[in-house]
């Protein structure tokens, strides 16, 4: 009884609190009920259509019938594309930005608003630059290449501004008991520092991949609509939404695999994200353990 008056107190002694408080609640039962939303939407059309034929079998009668075999491959092969080339840039950008440029630099100064630019860069530009530059100046044609190397781009701004943040994010005293210890640079870079930014990494991990895997615009104009087995990265490649969006669009009584397609999309996604939360607080408890 004692704490109920109090708590009616300080509602009644600070409105806006409760006001405040009240807002957030709202906005994330708001976000909480449309995702479910969406979710059983997808579960209710897509789940009766998910069978271990759908997803290893090709796709037949323009995607009417059939699964998803190559268009999941595809997928993958795009993604390993672009992880590939982003996480190696990312990282070392990020610690050329936290480590070695000054915050007042002009240097480090351009290049973050650059970054900031390009993370909210339209995804058809994108595309469009992709199929410019890959595709044509390149020569490499629409190809798995081709989509990963342009989702490389729409991801590295992500990855470089959410991993220098990390790096930012350490405290001096890391740096300063590593350099009392006679630690070299790299040392302290790859054991003290990289591992104690890693949540910050897997953050802007999780986002360019988010980003990535449900991607469509760009994918069109660079990786091609082709959806057999790819046999290397040079050939085209469906990646799923791109699927998804010619099946609901342009292909009369696709529905049904489009509503499949798009349950293994989201199962996709929430696996990626409960991955890397796990390895984010699995190496923050060794962290902490070490400790």
């Amino acid at each position: 009884m004692g704490e109920d008056r109090v708590e009616t107190l300080n509602r009644t002694q600070n409105p806006r609190e409760w006001l405040a408080t009240v807002l957030v609640w709202g906005a994330a039962t708001l976000v909480t009920a449309i995702f479910s939303w969406l979710l059983g939407d997808i579960l209710w059309h897509g789940l009766s259509h998910i069978s271990w034929a759908f997803l290893t079998a090709p796709p037949e009668n323009a995607g009417r019938r059939g699964g998803i075999g190559p268009i999941l491959v595809s997928t993958a092969l795009i993604l390993g594309v672009c992880l590939a080339v982003s996480l190696p840039i990312g990282i070392g950008t990020a610690i050329l930005l936290a480590e070695f440029t000054s915050a007042q630099s002009l240097f480090g100064r351009v290049t973050r608003r650059s970054l900031d630019v390009l993370a909210g860069v339209p995804s058809i530009v994108v595309g469009l630059f992709g199929n410019a530059f890959f595709c044509k100046a390149l020569g490499l044609g629409f190809s798995i290449l081709s989509g990963g190397l342009t989702l490389a781009c729409m991801v590295l701004p992500i990855l470089i501004r959410s991993t220098e943040e990390g790096f930012r994010a350490v405290p001096v005293s890391y740096r300063l008991s590593a350099a009392s210890l006679g630690l070299s640079r790299t040392t302290t870079l790859l054991h003290l520092l990289l591992p104690a930014a890693v949540p910050s990494l897997l953050v802007g991990l999780v986002l360019g991949i988010g980003r990535a895997i449900a991607e469509t615009a760009a994918l069109i104009f660079t990786s091609g609509y082709v959806d057999r087995m790819p046999e290397s990265l040079l050939d085209s490649g469906r990646a799923l939404s791109i699927h998804i969006f010619d099946l609901s669009m342009n292909v009369s009584g696709g529905d049904a695999n489009a509503y499949a397609s798009s349950l293994v999309l989201v199962v996709l996604l929430l696996a990626i994200n409960g991955t890397a939360s796990w390895l984010a607080n699995y190496g923050l408890h060794r962290k902490i353990v070490t400790i």
